[in-house]
């Protein structure tokens, strides 16, 4: 019969907890399988941003000899940014591992390894689940708390950028140049981007239920499709799927079951470049509050097993992560409505 004393075991401790919970698997997110985000492991929660402005000017001719035009230095400004603390755990009693027994060849260290990893996964899946939520909003300019009203960074007021006002593609008029009207939004994402956008750069949309279907099922959208043999799945408007058109990668976002938590409006979609460069960013800082992670380069979570020492009713499994998901260009962002 296991006891508490099993948790003294080395594969406890935070270096073997934090080293095994990244190993743990879970279904990858739509956005976080994108690679949207360029990542940094860093060293300090505090995280300083230079903004500069990136504007291009063309150069004169000039006369053999004459002394080449000086460009003027620009002056970047710099703001302060701090990573979020997400923290989630479980309490395993001591009722509960005494009854865990060993079967077969199986130790009770394994037994009891076996049922806490199980519970960390849970504990994972929370994490991940957050991440694709401050994905989700970086991409959309604001990051929220998990009440979905608390705002930790509003990335246009940061860098005094005026959000883009919404774009009424008309999907409810039959005859709506949809094809006309994507172009002109895919290139003013381009031209505000300043240079950002390069060859390998693609536009990318997340639409609500009903901005999707209504989209697939515009004649317009129609019969772009059917001569082609992507019309059979297009035709079949299958949910959570994907397709190109207007040279925009659309996506049926699938959030959490109660389509509110991490979700996009029904009626909208938010509109966003893969691939450009120096537009998303996620740091990741380091567990500075405990010591074996301090002066240290960041990593995705943080595992530890807290022992309760003085009476040994329980030990608590507890997962950290500290990054700051970023949209530092956030000039290039779309909001699109039906």
């Amino acid at each position: 019969m296991a006891s508490m004393d099993i948790f003294r075991d080395d594969a406890f401790s935070m270096v073997e907890l934090s080293a095994a919970v990244k190993e743990v698997e879970y279904v990858p997110q739509l956005l976080g399988s994108l690679g949207i985000f360029e990542e940094k492991g860093v060293y300090l929660r505090k995280i300083a941003v230079e903004k500069k402005g990136d504007t291009l000017s063309l150069i004169p001719t000039s006369p053999d000899g004459a002394p080449p035009r000086q460009s003027t230095p620009d002056v970047g400004n710099v703001r302060d940014f701090r990573s979020v603390r997400l923290a989630d755990g479980f309490t395993l009693y001591a009722s509960e591992v005494a009854g865990f027994r060993a079967f077969g060849t199986e130790s009770e260290l394994k037994v009891v390894q076996t049922e806490y990893a199980e519970r960390m996964a849970t504990v994972r899946t929370n994490m991940d689940l957050t991440h694709e939520y401050h994905r989700l909003g970086a991409l959309q300019g604001k990051l929220l708390d998990a009440n979905g009203t608390s705002v930790i960074y509003d990335y246009f007021d940061e860098f005094d950028i005026a959000e883009p006002a919404a774009i009424d593609l008309a999907l409810d008029v039959d005859t709506t140049d949809v094809r006309g009207k994507l172009h002109e939004l895919t290139r003013s994402m381009a031209r505000s981007a300043k240079g950002a956008f390069t060859t390998a750069t693609s536009v990318h949309a997340l639409a609500g239920d009903e901005f999707y279907d209504t989209l697939v099922n515009h004649p317009k959208v129609i019969r772009t499709y059917e001569n082609w043999a992507a019309a059979a799945d297009l035709r079949q408007n299958i949910a959570f799927q994907a397709f190109t058109f207007g040279g925009v990668t659309w996506h049926n976002y699938r959030g959490t079951d109660d389509n509110s938590t991490v979700a996009i409006p029904t009626d909208e979609a938010s509109i966003f470049p893969v691939g450009a460069s120096n537009v998303f960013k996620k740091f990741v800082s380091p567990a500075d509050e405990f010591m074996p992670f301090v002066n240290t380069k960041g990593q995705d979570v943080y595992a530890m097993n807290i022992i309760d020492k003085d009476r040994e009713a329980w030990t608590k499994g507890e997962l950290y992560s500290y990054p700051l998901y970023m949209c530092v260009q956030p000039q290039v962002l779309r909001r699109a409505t039906l």
